[in-house]
């Protein structure tokens, strides 16, 4: 199976530590002070820092770090979704003194490609940024003080639909954010991970799925009413991608006693404290965001970005063995699922290490299933 490595000198650094308005922009909260030469700073995409989802997990991991490391620390959110606010933004924390940044998201690519080279001091670590938000033809190339990081969802989206089908749900629901190459790569996985199991089990003529895109990263009334159309309809879970969207999912969920899967970070104590139902979300599809700051961050501050710079490295499998090394995972510490087992997962985890299940990542077409696929218009 491909392993989905495009520098194998960055992935082995980074496994060795993983899991050890437009003109302005506006700073969001007091900067904390450190006496380290470099200065951290952290912009948000079109979400912010309470998303429990993207933005919050980049924010979260760069504050620690800096906190960890006595250095700076501020976050910037820009004033509108624009490639010229975020542009604004970066260039405020330069004139503030910050000499890394932090972003989160595609939407970065064109801020990347219109200050990086201006500013060779300052060093860019861009997570979901992946050479085809640079360039159609993968021509563009990133300079030597920028690293780019993009993630397998697939592998997690399949990891999240392949248990789901054997906890026992049969009746599932995709819910996208925008339909971006790492929303559509979650949910192509899922199909395949669903399917998967429903042919194994000998139960794919029961098991169906609703498949949707919301066109937007948060939830809203409308969004809210499709789900409810679903649930009412006999989904019994679904699977929410797209920072803010998923509360939509779980606003309807909860009417109607039905189950999420969160995704990017563990959602599960977070959905159970705002909805007051510790059972409401089963797992998450998750991807290593915190570790690839942490790991990246620090070889900044230990000299050694030559491993990054100007690189575009894409994280997956590196372990068959030890499931919590991967850079795409589902939680096992809050695991709640009782006929899928840790041990059944990790089995899992392995097979597809092995090559035993491959996994698609073409965005383009979606997989051929065994399965029901009912796929709805875009919401928004």
């Amino acid at each position: 199976m491909k392993k989905h490595v495009l520098s194998l000198v960055v992935i082995a650094t980074l496994v060795m530590s993983v899991f050890a308005g437009c003109g302005s922009s506006k700073k969001s909260e007091k900067q904390s002070e450190g006496s380290s030469d470099y200065k951290i700073a952290m912009i948000t995409d079109s979400g912010d820092i309470t998303d429990m989802s993207f933005n919050q997990t980049t924010y979260e991991a760069s504050k620690a770090f800096a906190k960890d490391h006595d250095a700076k620390f501020s976050y910037y959110k820009p004033t509108e979704d624009s490639d010229e606010a975020r542009i604004a933004s970066f260039n405020n924390a330069v004139a503030d003194g910050y000499n890394v940044v932090v972003v989160p998201g595609y939407l970065f690519a064109n801020m990347i490609k219109s200050v990086a080279e201006s500013n060779p001091d300052v060093k860019i670590i861009a997570l979901d940024c992946g050479e085809g938000d640079f360039s159609n033809d993968g021509s563009y190339k990133l300079p030597g003080n920028v690293a780019c990081f993009t993630y397998a969802e697939e592998l997690s989206g399949y990891m999240a639909g392949y248990a789901a089908v054997k906890e026992g749900y049969k009746k599932l629901g995709y819910l996208g954010g925008m339909a971006v190459p790492a929303v559509i790569r979650f949910g192509y996985g899922f199909l395949q991970g669903v399917d998967a199991a429903a042919v194994e089990m000998g139960i794919a003529n029961e098991v169906e799925v609703n498949y949707i895109y919301g066109g937007q990263f948060s939830g809203d009334s409308s969004i809210t009413a499709v789900m409810d159309t679903w649930y009412k309809g006999g989904t019994e879970v679904v699977f929410a991608c797209g920072g803010g969207i998923y509360t939509s999912a779980c606003e309807a969920a909860v009417k109607a006693g039905g189950k999420v899967i969160g995704v990017d970070t563990d959602q599960s104590g977070t959905i159970a404290k705002t909805y007051g139902d510790d059972s409401l979300c089963i797992t998450s599809a998750m991807k290593g965001l915190a570790p690839t700051i942490n790991t990246t961050l620090q070889a900044i501050f230990d000299g050694k970005w030559d491993s990054y710079a100007g690189t575009f490295s894409n994280l997956g499998l590196v372990s068959g063995d030890d499931p919590s090394q991967n850079y795409v995972q589902l939680p096992t510490d809050t695991w709640s699922m009782k006929n899928f087992s840790v041990d059944d997962y990790k089995a899992l985890v392995k097979d597809l290490y092995d090559g035993k299940f491959t996994v698609s990542n073409d965005t383009k077409n979606a997989p051929k299933t065994t399965i029901k696929v009912t796929t709805f218009d875009n919401i928004h």
